[in-house]
């Protein structure tokens, strides 16, 4: 099982046809996500005459693309600290209202495209169920506040307000930002396909590439050849060779329910499709589904040796057994029905949890890497940023922050790995402590310790 997302679609579909066999492009883009389809689809919006090849291993968003929890949301992974570091506090503002604005951006192409991907602009709440959560809660918006962010991007709302939203079990109160948007990510993707398809830009699949080059991407079926060659393969990145610890891909599991009946969502309310991001440091990620379903996520056995993938295999018991413990600890008996499907799979992190989009002339490569969970709206603004970058144009978004050099190596093995796994376990702890006497952890800051997040 790829994603329940797919199975509503009828499953895995028929692969388009492979390269079929060695040419010369003014493009070629690596990875059929939908970093690779926002940037060969901007790409010939903006430049027709340009020839834009994708070749995608198996198909286009068979990854964390078809995989995700459906959130178009407005915010980038890293603390706001670190994009003034390298562009100042005007640099870190100017990126933050631009992931803002993608979602809304995402919107216009997927009503010109016509794409039915259940797109609801319902904004997002991140819910606190215990002191310490609120505590954190509060603290997040007081500093959008000392930035600049005002109540139209994000509110603290109380227990009372809550619940005119969404009633969950034992909350004390939660926030609110309208920046985000719910959508059937296999759907979002599959019609964005067809959109660069339609715009000119060839799909091969079934295509794996085996190494890049300055200029070149080389597959089975021969060497492509091109002005500029873009990496768009995030969690997989690791698996090119020289790449190796370029990020680390990170485990993300979901199961869907059964359809919810009448009763149930009158006792839960949530009418508005917001997302919900609980309040824990192993936090669970929430949609209710345009069927009446509540799609949740999180962490299952965070990362394997040596950057492996588990590409295709089911969920981990355990792993489906805590999702529905904290969908049961959010909503009760309300949410206590069958579940549907259950899957997972690989984000990219990068070793400061920064999002890094660049493109070096000389050896004509570009990339967009590390979203850190938080890609289907990053990939877009991504994909505007290296088709400017591209065409040579010197732009608002060329001048965002996150546009450099690559990211820095992860540590080597066995570090990475034992640093990896110190740091979910140091959180879950974290959790645990907090639940148990209410109070900030040691954990906590041990964890933040290892992992260098601010």
């Amino acid at each position: 099982m790829v994603s329940f997302w797919f199975d509503q679609l009828g499953g895995v579909p028929e692969p388009r046809p492979a390269l079929p066999g060695p040419c010369e492009v003014d493009v070629c883009i690596v990875g059929g996500g939908f970093t690779g389809l926002w940037t060969a689809y901007e790409l010939r919006r903006a430049d027709p005459s340009l020839e834009v090849v994708v070749l995608e291993r198996e198909f286009a968003g068979f990854g964390a693309s078809g995989r995700n929890g459906g959130w178009v949301f407005g915010a980038l992974s890293g603390a706001r600290e670190q994009w003034a570091e390298r562009g100042g506090r005007a640099g870190a503002i100017a990126l933050e209202r631009a992931i803002q604005e993608t979602v809304d951006e995402i919107g216009r192409a997927v009503e010109r495209e016509r794409i039915d991907c259940a797109f609801v602009k319902g904004g997002s709440l991140v819910v606190a169920q215990t002191e310490r959560e609120l505590a954190r809660v509060r603290a997040h918006v007081e500093a959008d506040r000392a930035w600049g962010l005002g109540e139209h991007d994000s509110a603290l709302l109380d227990g009372r307000r809550l619940g005119e939203r969404v009633r969950v079990q034992g909350a004390l109160g939660a926030s609110f930002t309208p920046h985000c948007a719910r959508v059937q990510p296999a759907r979002l993707v599959r019609g964005l396909a067809e959109a660069a398809e339609r715009a000119g830009a060839r799909l091969y699949e079934r295509t794996p590439v085996l190494a890049l080059e300055p200029h070149r991407a080389r597959t089975p079926f021969g060497d492509v050849r091109a002005r500029w060659v873009v990496r768009a393969t995030e969690g997989y990145t690791a698996e090119l060779p020289g790449l190796g610890r370029t990020v680390a891909p990170i485990n993300s599991a979901m199961i869907v329910t059964e359809p919810l009946g009448a009763a149930a969502w009158a006792e839960l309310g949530w009418e508005r499709a917001e997302t919900m991001l609980d309040g824990r440091h192993l936090y669970a990620y929430l949609q209710r589904t345009p069927d009446d379903r509540i799609a949740i996520g999180g962490r299952g056995i965070p990362y394997r040796f040596g950057s492996k993938t588990d590409r295709e295999g089911p969920p981990a018991e355990r792993t489906v057994s805590e999702l529905r413990g904290r969908l049961r600890g959010l909503f009760g008996s309300a949410a206590d029905v069958p579940i549907a499907g259950a899957w997972h799979g690989v984000l990219g992190v990068t070793r400061d949890w920064l999002p890094s989009v660049g493109a070096d002339p000389a050896a004509g490569l570009a990339w967009a890497v590390g979203y850190a969970g938080e890609g289907v709206a990053a990939s877009n603004l991504a994909a505007r940023t290296l088709r400017d970058l591209l065409l040579g144009e010197r732009t608002s978004l060329t001048e965002l922050p996150w546009v450099g050099p690559p990211p820095r190596a992860w540590e080597p093995e066995p570090f990475r790995y034992l640093g990896i796994r110190a740091v979910h376990a140091l959180y879950g702890a974290a959790d645990a402590a907090e639940r148990r006497t209410g109070r900030r952890s040691r954990f906590e800051r041990l964890a933040n310790a290892v992992s260098g997040r601010r």
